[in-house]
Order: C-alpha cells, then sequence, then structure tokens
C-alpha cells in the first residue's frame, strides 16, 4: 500500500498535466475522426487505463491519435459512425493475432520514408478536414471522399462568416506562439479555456455575432463514459477488414514508435512484447465502452515525461483525471466554438508534418523523397491502406532490386604488384591492365544476385582470376550454382581460377559440391587470398 501511495505522489502532477492536454485533443480528434466528441473521451479514458495497467512502456501514453483520425474519417463516412467501436474491437483482435504470432518482426519492411508519406497523407487530411469548421460553412452536401467534400467547401467560399475565420486564426496564431515562446504550457488548454468563455457568450447571446459551437453541431452532451454500442456481427466486406488491418498495422508502428522515442528521452528500456498486449486490450476496452480505435500518441508521452512522470501509473492517473474532469465539468465543453476546434485541430496536423525528415529524404535520397511524396498523395487523395500498401510495395522492389546487384570488389596486379582497388563497376576502365584480378564476395551469394555477379565476372579479363571468399556470409543452392557457372566460364576461357578464405557460414554447404572438391584436391583452394597470391610468386610482404 505504501508503494501505490509513493507511486501517486510521484506521478499525480504529470498524469493531470497530461488529462487536461487529453481532453480537448480527445474531443478534436474524436470529431477529425468522424465520430462524437463523446467518443473521444472514452477512448482517452478507457484505452489509456488499460494501457497503463498491462503496459510495457513506463512513460508511453495511449489514447485518440492523429496518425488514426483520417483512416476513421473515411470508414465513418462508408460505414457510418456507430461503427467505429466494432473497428476498434476487431483492430485489437488483429493485434492481439500480431502479438501471438509475433508479426511485429516484420512491419520492418515498412520504411521511414513510407511512414512519413503516411504521417503526410494524414495531416493534410486532418488540416484541410477543418475548412468548413475554420470558415463557418454549415449544412453543405456530403460527399463520400475528403476530396470531394473539400471541393464542396471550395465551391461555397463565399458564404464564409469573417468573425469564424478570425478566431480561427487568431487562436492558431496563439497555439504556435505558445509551442514557440512558452512551451511550458499546453497550449490546447488555453485555447479551450479561451474557446469555452467565447462560445459561452455567444449560446447566450452576449455577443454581436454568434460561432457555431459543440453543442448546435452535436447537441447537449449526456450519457456517461461508458456507451455500450449496439454490437453489429461485421460483414466480410473488403472495405471493413482493410480499415481492420490499416488501423492495426498504423496502431502498431505509431505505438512502438513513440516507445522507442520514450526510451531515448530517460534512458529506459520497454518490454515490446508487452506493450503489443497493452495497445490489443486498450483497443478491445474502448471498443467495448463506446470508444474509437487507439495507439500511442508520442506528443502526450512526451508532455508525459517532460511533466515528471516517474513509471505507468501516470498514465493511469492521466486516464482517471479525464474520467473524473468528464463526470465534474464535461458539459462545459459542449460550449466550445467548432473554429477553436478547427485550430486545435490544424496545429496538431502542422505538427505532425515534420519538415526536417522530408528534407532530409531529399538530400540523401530523392527517390525515397518522391516515394514519401506519393504515399502522402495516396493517403489524402485515394485511401490511407493503399498509401502504406504501395508505399510498402515499391520500397520492397527497390530493396529487391539493390539485392540483386551482387556486392563485390576488385583488386587488380599487373607484374605482381597492385594496380588499383576499384568497385566491379569499374572493370572496364582497367580492361587489360591487369595480368592477376582478385574478386570479392561480399554480403550473400543466392537466387537474388547470382546472375548478377556472373555478369559482372564476365567483363573481367585477367590470365588468373582469385575468387575470395571471405566475406561471404550465406549462400544458397541457386547461389552455389552460379558460383560454379563462374568457375567453369573462367576455366574455358583458359584462364587460372583460384578460391580463398570459405568462411565457416559457407563452407559446409560448398564441401558438398564435388565441383569443389575435386578442386581442392587439385590444390587450388587456399584458406586466404594470401596464400593464394604467394603460391602465385607474389612477394611474401603482400
Amino acid at each position: 500500500m505504501k508503494r501505490i501511495s509513493q507511486q501517486i505522489a510521484s506521478n499525480w502532477k504529470s498524469g493531470l498535466t497530461v488529462a487536461l492536454v487529453s481532453i480537448p485533443l480527445s474531443l478534436s480528434l474524436a470529431i477529425a475522426s468522424g465520430a462524437t466528441p463523446l467518443m473521444g473521451i472514452i477512448t482517452a479514458i478507457w484505452a489509456g487505463l488499460v494501457a497503463a495497467i498491462f503496459a510495457g512502456s513506463e512513460f508511453n501514453v495511449i489514447g485518440p491519435a492523429g496518425a488514426l483520425s483520417g483512416i476513421l474519417a473515411v470508414f465513418a463516412m462508408e460505414h457510418g459512425m456507430e461503427m467505429l467501436p466494432m473497428l476498434a474491437i476487431l483492430s485489437g483482435l488483429v493485434i492481439l493475432a500480431f502479438y501471438f504470432l509475433r508479426w511485429d518482426r516484420y512491419l520492418i519492411f515498412i520504411p521511414s520514408s513510407v511512414i512519413h508519406g503516411f504521417t503526410l497523407g494524414v495531416g493534410l487530411t486532418i488540416g484541410l478536414g477543418q475548412i468548413n469548421f475554420a470558415l463557418g460553412l454549415k449544412d453543405l452536401p456530403a460527399h463520400e471522399t475528403l476530396v470531394l467534400n473539400l471541393y464542396e467547401s471550395i465551391l461555397h467560399i463565399g458564404q464564409a462568416q469573417l468573425h469564424t475565420f478570425l478566431l480561427f486564426a487568431f487562436l492558431l496564431f496563439v497555439l504556435f506562439a505558445i509551442a514557440r515562446w512558452i512551451p511550458r504550457i499546453p497550449g490546447a488548454v488555453v485555447a479551450a479555456a479561451v474557446g469555452i468563455v467565447i462560445g459561452y457568450l455567444s449560446e447566450i447571446h452576449l455577443l454581436p455575432f454568434t460561432f457555431q459551437t459543440v453543442l448546435s453541431k452535436y447537441g447537449a452532451f449526456t450519457g456517461w463514459p461508458i456507451q455500450v454500442p449496439a454490437f453489429v456481427v461485421p460483414s466480410m466486406e473488403l472495405s471493413l477488414w482493410k480499415a481492420v488491418f490499416t488501423v492495426a498495422v498504423v496502431a502498431i508502428l505509431e505505438t512502438l514508435l513513440s516507445a522507442k522515442i520514450a526510451d531515448g528521452m530517460t534512458k529506459k528500456r520497454f518490454n515490446q512484447k508487452k506493450e503489443m498486449l497493452a495497445l490489443s486490450l486498450a483497443n478491445i476496452a474502448s471498443g467495448l465502452a463506446g470508444g474509437l480505435p487507439a495507439t500511442g500518441v508520442l506528443a502526450r508521452t512526451a508532455l508525459n515525461i517532460q511533466s515528471g512522470a516517474k513509471s505507468r501509473f501516470s498514465s493511469g492517473i492521466n486516464a482517471l483525471f479525464i474520467l473524473l474532469i468528464a463526470l465534474l465539468f464535461f458539459r462545459g465543453f459542449q460550449y466550445l466554438p467548432l473554429p477553436v476546434v478547427a485550430s486545435i485541430l490544424v496545429f496538431v496536423s502542422i505538427r505532425m508534418i515534420e519538415p526536417e525528415h522530408f528534407i532530409k529524404l531529399f538530400r540523401f535520397d530523392q527517390s525515397m523523397f518522391w516515394m514519401a511524396i506519393l504515399v502522402g498523395a495516396l493517403t489524402f487523395g485515394v485511401d490511407p491502406m493503399i498509401g502504406i500498401l504501395v508505399g510498402s510495395a515499391i520500397s520492397l522492389l527497390v530493396f529487391v532490386q539493390h539485392l540483386s546487384r551482387g556486392q563485390s570488389e576488385l583488386t587488380l596486379h599487373k607484374n605482381k604488384k597492385l594496380l588499383a582497388r576499384i568497385p566491379v563497376s569499374h572493370a572496364h576502365k582497367y580492361a587489360g591492365q591487369s595480368d592477376v584480378t582478385v574478386y570479392r564476395f561480399a554480403g550473400e551469394l543466392t537466387y537474388f544476385n547470382g546472375k548478377s555477379h556472373e555478369d559482372a565476372m564476365r567483363k573481367i579479363h585477367a590470365d588468373t582470376l582469385i575468387l575470395s571468399l571471405r566475406n561471404l556470409f550465406y549462400i544458397d543452392l541457386d547461389g552455389l550454382e552460379a558460383l560454379e557457372n563462374m568457375v567453369e566460364h573462367q576455366e574455358a576461357a583458359g584462364r587460372t581460377v583460384l578460391l580463398t578464405g570459405a568462411s565457416e557460414y559457407i563452407k559446409p554447404l560448398l564441401e558438398k559440391a564435388s565441383w569443389f572438391t575435386s578442386r581442392e584436391k587439385e590444390g587450388v583452394v587456399f584458406s586466404s587470398t594470401t596464400d593464394a597470391l604467394k603460391f602465385l610468386g607474389f612477394p611474401l610482404g603482400i
């Protein structure tokens, strides 16, 4: 009991701080997801509490997230808002399957460029999705895609309300100013507090103009922080299961990334397997309570650490404070003007997009930069899952193409003296100048790159060719056959071929091949390249 009281004493301040920030963000992100504001609060409470109980990270905060909002908004338009809790439950079950099968290990095949592109698309979806709230546009025809809704808003731009836009722009400026000059103060709390006062004055007609508020848009806040959803047997529609797997994959990636960054800030090490279980149970709990899918949220996790969190008790206390505030003061948030909600969401969307990552990609790998842009465009304009799948598929093809290029280096000798060390791609520059060439394999020799090595070796013209296998760490049957073809092709051309440095990784397979054992008997297989050069009469100091 004493230990629990100590944990509460050392974590309540950080828990309260994160709760004050989480409430306006959860309301806003729920609205951005096409859900009711209460569903966002439910998610923050129950997903956060369950995740804290089972957590593998001492500091990660689980709740509604911008990374999922775009996916949920598209899903809600297609299947209805009432299906969002079921989406949370099904996503939690998929994450649970990942946990038992350890499939999270394979998510490394989704490169950072795809993640950055996806985040760009989600940021655009959230930010541009607030245009109606920011301009005071009401009762516009709704369409099934975000792009068409954006086009509809542009068509009605003449109906924009200047006072609504000025409130949006002013609070957006305030949010950035606070983040820039006084980052210790949670900007979302300030914006929400100012907004609630303005919204209340607007509702009781003490202002010369009115703002559309959460109350006027969604009705009075009623109900408890648990709303058992109407469970519907999920259909086998492809779009439903596509959304389930998209949410599960994005939730896992975001949660593990957030926990990893938290480790970097605190010099701790989180338990990835336990964090996966916690994420799964958090989503199931959120869905059962009538909430949304949830994931790790880096901004609130960082705030948790910066506010002095000592353990996962802070995340649990955060959820309990949200529950307490919701029970006592939740109705006050119904006066939040929608342009204030828009300012918070636009601020979140802009902060999600980190320009330094795109600048780095452009400087170091422009192909991956354009990949990220493509993923962002597909995520925003077509479908989030399409963006991730296309980006991952193209990235995998690029990776396979890289693997298919045999990695090697040439050392050229002339008259028993070193001539040059060059990559194999420069062999044509020294055509006919070398009488002894060492061809050093690197990495693997497999069905991926065997043909590449064969083609490269056909460009080498030397009286003697030494094939160094020292840095060859893996060879499969296709690679073994490719190596045999290389040796036989060079010998057929009248060249002497020596093999050297077969490592312990590949020698057992080589010794099963009759062509290799016969060459061992012939004395053309050596333990090192140095021994082979000495055999050819090179000076002992080589």
